[in-house]
C-alpha cells in the first residue's frame, strides 16, 4: 500500500507546475518529484553543501559544529579574527574528514572584514548553503555583577554578538536570496530565555554569566524569529540553538549542583551534544523548521 501511494504521488508530480516566483512552490515540486522523501527516508546529510562558521577558534562549540557538518558531507569555511588559527583548524579538520575546508580571517564586528570573508567563500567554494553564527562572548572581568558592570563591557557584548550576527546574516542573505535557498543557524543560549539563579555559584569562586550576555542572547533569539519571517518565504530557513551548560572542567561541586537542575541529570558533552541538531537544521531533514529556538539543555528549562 505504501509503495502504491508513493507511485500515485510520483505520477501526480508530473502534473504539478511550480511558480518560478514562489520558493515554497519550488520546494514542493522538488519533494513531489522525489516521490515524497518522508516515505523513502529523509537523510540527515548536507552533501555538496557549503557552510560558513563564525567564531574564535579553537572553541568548543565551533570545533564540534564544523566537524559535524564536514562529517555530514559539507565543505566548510572556518573563520576567526586570527587567520593563522583559522587556517590551522581548517587543515586539521580537512585531514580528519577528507572534506574541502578553508580557514580565513573574519572580524564579525568589522563590516569590511565580513564582506571579504563571504566574497572569498563564493570565490573559492562557488556557493553558500549554511551559515552558523557562533561568534560571541563577553569581556572577562571581575565586574560580573550588574551594579559593577561597565558600559564598555556592555557595548562589547552588543558589538560581538548582535552586530556580528546581523552583519554575517546580511552577507549570507544577499547570497542565499539569489540561490533562493539556505539555512542560517544562530547560536544563542538558555540565558537568553531565563534569568539565571546565581546561588548555584555560591562559595565556588566562579563567575556567572553576566546581564549583558543574557541580553544579547535574548536579542539573538528574537532576531532569529524576525529574520525567519522575512527570509523564509524566499526559501531561506533561519533558526536558533540555545545550549545549556556544557562540562568543561568546572569544579566538581558546581557540576553536581548543575546536574541536579537538569532533567537528564548531567551537563552537555563537548564534541557530541550539539552535532546532531546542527546537522538536522542544516540538512533537508529540517526543511520544515524555521523561526525556531531549539533548546539543547538537558531539560533544565523544562524542570521547575
Amino acid at each position: 500500500m505504501l509503495r502504491e501511494i508513493t507511485d500515485q504521488r510520483a505520477d501526480r508530480a508530473h502534473d504539478f507546475q511550480p511558480r518560478e516566483d514562489d520558493p515554497a512552490s519550488l520546494v514542493a515540486a522538488r519533494l513531489r518529484r522525489s516521490g515524497y522523501p518522508y516515505l523513502r527516508g529523509v537523510k540527515c546529510e548536507v552533501r555538496e553543501g557549503v557552510a560558513v562558521l563564525s567564531g574564535t577558534v579553537p572553541t568548543f562549540h565551533l570545533k564540534q559544529m564544523a566537524q559535524a557538518l564536514a562529517e555530514a558531507g559539507a565543505d566548510v569555511v572556518i573563520t576567526s579574527r586570527s587567520a593563522e588559527s583559522a587556517e590551522k583548524s581548517a587543515k586539521e579538520l580537512a585531514e580528519y574528514t577528507g572534506r574541502k575546508i578553508i580557514g580565513t580571517a573574519m572580524d564579525v564586528t568589522d563590516e569590511d572584514s565580513v564582506t571579504r570573508a563571504f566574497d572569498m567563500t563564493i570565490e573559492k567554494m562557488g556557493r553558500l548553503d549554511i551559515l552558523v553564527n557562533n561568534a560571541g562572548g563577553t569581556i572577562p572581568s571581575d565586574n560580573y555583577k550588574l551594579e559593577d558592570r561597565g558600559l564598555e563591557e556592555w557595548r562589547y557584548a552588543m558589538r560581538v554578538n548582535l552586530d556580528g550576527t546581523f552583519l554575517c546574516t546580511r552577507a549570507a542573505a544577499r547570497i542565499m536570496l539569489k540561490q533562493r535557498s539556505g539555512s542560517i543557524i544562530n547560536i544563542a543560549s538558555d540565558s537568553g530565555i531565563l534569568g539565571i539563579d546565581r546561588s548555584r555559584y555560591e562559595g565556588l569562586d566562579m563567575k556567572p554569566n553576566t546581564v549583558d550576555y543574557a541580553a544579547v542572547k535574548g536579542g539573538i533569539i528574537n532576531f532569529t524569529r524576525d529574520a525567519a519571517a522575512e527570509l523564509s518565504p524566499q526559501g531561506i530557513r533561519v533558526n536558533a540553538i540555545s545550549p545549556g551548560g556544557f562540562e568543561r572542567g568546572q569544579k566538581p561541586e558546581f557540576i553536581e549542583r548543575y546536574n541536579k537542575l537538569t532533567a537528564l541529570r548531567r551537563m552537555g558533552i563537548d564534541g557530541r551534544d550539539l552535532k546532531g541538531i546542527i546537522v538536522l537544521l542544516a540538512s533537508d531533514a529540517g526543511d520544515y523548521i524555521t523561526g525556531a529556538n531549539i533548546l539543547v539543555d538537558g531539560g533544565i528549562t523544562a524542570v521547575k
